[in-house]
C-alpha cells in the first residue's frame, strides 16, 4: 500500500519532498514579479525584493490540479494546508479530494484545515508519520490527529508588517508606526484559526521572554517545539535557549522559513509551534 503525506508550501518543508511527502507551492505575487514558493526559491532574494518594493503585494493558493497532481498513486493521501482564514489552500485540497475519490474509489484522501501555518503544520506532519509508523489504520489517524491538533498552538513575532500592510491585512499607518517605533508584534493563531495580535514589545530579549511567557499560558509543559525563523537564526536559538533552561530535554528544532512564511512574518520573524 502506498501512502503520501500532502502539504502546501506554508509548512516549510519544501526542501524534504521525497516518495511519502509532496508539496503544492503557494505563490507571491506583485504587478512586477511572480516568486514560486518551491524548493528553488531563494527567499533572501525574495525577501530583499520585497523590502525595497512600494506596491501591492499577495500570496494566491496552489490549484485542485497541483494537489492533485501531489497525490500521486497513492492508496492513502493525508493533506495538510494553512488555515482556511488565510487562504484558499484547504478549498482547492478539498476539491482535489473529491475528484481523487471519484475517479478512483478504492482509494481515500483526507484534508486537514490546521487553522494555523508553519511550525504548527509540521507538528501535524509529523503526528501523521508517527502514526502511520506505528501501524494506525487511515480511519485511526484521522480521528487521533484531529485530535492531536487541537492541542498544538502557534505563536509568532513580527518585526515588519509591510507586506501585511500591502496585502491589505493591516493599515498602512499601521505598520509605520510599528516600524518607526521599532516595536515588534506578538500574536498567536487562535481556536478559529485567525491571527491574532497579543503583545506589542520592543527588542529581542523582550520579544524571547513574551512568546516563552505566551507559550506557558497556552499550556507548554515541555513538549515538542518547533520555531521557524525569518533570517533570524540567533532569535531562533535564544528562544530554544530559554525553553531548555526549564525543559532541558525538550524536543526542539530549529528551521528556515519558506517563502510564503517569510512574506508573511518578514526579516526578523519566529513562529513558534508547540505541543500542549
Amino acid at each position: 500500500m502506498k501512502r503520501i503525506i500532502v502539504a502546501d508550501s506554508s509548512c516549510d518543508l519544501t526542501r524534504e519532498v521525497n516518495e511519502e511527502f509532496a508539496c503544492a507551492p503557494l505563490k507571491i505575487r506583485t504587478h512586477e514579479r511572480e516568486f514560486t514558493d518551491d524548493a528553488s526559491l531563494n527567499v533572501s532574494k525574495m525577501i530583499e525584493y520585497l523590502e525595497n518594493f512600494s506596491g501591492k503585494s499577495s500570496t494566491a493558493c496552489p490549484s485542485p490540479a497541483e494537489f492533485y497532481d501531489a497525490f500521486s498513486d497513492a492508496d492513502e493521501v493525508f493533506c495538510v494546508t494553512i488555515t482556511s482564514n488565510l487562504s484558499g489552500s484547504f478549498n482547492s485540497a478539498r476539491i482535489a479530494a473529491q475528484k481523487y475519490a471519484d475517479e478512483h474509489p478504492s482509494r481515500r484522501a483526507h484534508v486537514i484545515d490546521t487553522l494555523s501555518v508553519g511550525p504548527e503544520s509540521v507538528l501535524v506532519i509529523e503526528k501523521i508519520r508517527e502514526l502511520w509508523d506505528s501501524g494506525e489504520s487511515f480511519d485511526s489517524v484521522k480521528e487521533m490527529v484531529g485530535e492531536y491538533n487541537r492541542k498544538t498552538r502557534l505563536i509568532f513575532s513580527l518585526e515588519s508588517m509591510k507586506n501585511l500592510a500591502n496585502n491589505g491585512r493591516v493599515s498602512h499607518i499601521a505598520a509605520k508606526m510599528a516600524g518607526i517605533l521599532g516595536i515588534r508584534a506578538i500574536g498567536r493563531a487562535s481556536d478559529g484559526g485567525v491571527l491574532d495580535m497579543t503583545d506589542k514589545v520592543r527588542g529581542e530579549t523582550n520579544t524571547v521572554a513574551t512568546i516563552y511567557k505566551n507559550m506557558l499560558t497556552e499550556g507548554y509543559s515541555g513538549g515538542k517545539v518547533r520555531i521557524h525563523h525569518v533570517l533570524n537564526p540567533d532569535g531562533a536559538k535564544r528562544l530554544a535557549q530559554t525553553v531548555r533552561k526549564d525543559y532541558p530535554t525538550a524536543d526542539i528544532e530549529l528551521r528556515k522559513t519558506g517563502g510564503l512564511c517569510s512574506f508573511y512574518a518578514e526579516r526578523g520573524g519566529l513562529l513558534v509551534g508547540f505541543e500542549t
